[in-house]
């Protein structure tokens, strides 16, 4: 088999993720190197082996991969047609430099929940203009890492901090979210802005108003924003100029998510006005 080495790289603006990195390597081996991010890893295809901290590990299928910032690792194709992987750096202030002794103890964590959400904000971060549903997946993720490590802090003296309002219901500040994005649909809002606004962690932000109106903030300023954008595509407005005004990032990602929430494309609708 002829080495093959595909490479896809990007920054999202998105806050906490200095890089995303997907990669399809068949013979290609990483020498001993160090990241100032924490590396978050999903194999989708083959498997990797790599060296941390004298101690060898590998990357299931069903494994997400921490490694931490400052601590040296190397990394090699663990199967003959090598491997296909996903990757997140996250700014080193995301988790936090005391549970570094945690994720090098332990940097594989088998959860198919964790691979799951992290798979999904991969999914996110790919599409611009679909930020705010990328930091709220960001949120989560980085909430249950932190779960995860603390777990194993627990028996040398530490505890875990609780949940930031896992289970509260909080109908008034989802309510004031509701305001905010109302206000904001043209404009947007990072989840960031918001729980500094609202005075609020961006987990419970994101919690409370799910949990309120059974919808994720994100899904909710992109109806409205569609919403919007079926008025003035009956009024005759092109897509392109309706994408712009509406909030979205251009006409494809207006055409995205107008054919999933109505069924046809921007184009299609406003064709079939009388």
């Amino acid at each position: 088999m002829a080495a093959r080495q595909e490479v896809t790289a990007w920054r999202p603006r998105v806050r906490g993720v200095t890089e995303v990195f997907h990669a399809h390597f068949t013979e290609y081996a990483y020498p001993m190197h160090v990241h100032d991010a924490w590396t978050l890893l999903i194999v989708d295809d083959g498997a990797v082996r790599y060296d941390l901290e004298r101690h060898e590990h590998g990357t299931p299928h069903d494994t997400v991969s921490l490694l931490p910032p400052h601590v040296p690792h190397n990394g090699a194709p663990a199967t003959p047609h090598g491997f296909r992987k996903r990757v997140v750096y996250l700014d080193a202030g995301v988790l936090g430099e005391d549970l570094i002794g945690a994720a090098v103890d332990g940097p594989d964590l088998r959860d198919a929940l964790l691979r799951h959400r992290v798979g999904q904000l991969h999914t996110a971060l790919a599409r611009p203009g679909d930020e705010l549903e990328a930091e709220s997946r960001l949120t989560f993720v980085a909430e249950h890492l932190r779960e995860r490590l603390y777990e194993r802090l627990r028996p040398a003296g530490r505890s875990a901090p609780g949940p930031a309002g896992r289970d509260a219901r909080d109908p008034a500040l989802a309510r004031r979210l509701r305001d905010l994005l109302d206000a904001r649909v043209a404009d947007g809002v990072t989840l960031e802005e918001a729980a500094r606004l609202l005075h609020a962690h961006p987990a419970h932000l994101v919690r409370a108003f799910s949990r309120a109106y059974g919808i994720a903030p994100h899904q909710y300023l992109t109806s409205r924003r569609v919403g919007r954008a079926r008025r003035l595509l009956l009024d005759g407005l092109p897509p392109g100029e309706v994408a712009t005004t509406t909030g979205f990032f251009d006409q494809a990602h207006l055409t995205r998510h107008f054919r999933k929430l109505v069924g046809v494309t921007p184009g299609r609708y406003r064709r079939s006005a009388r």
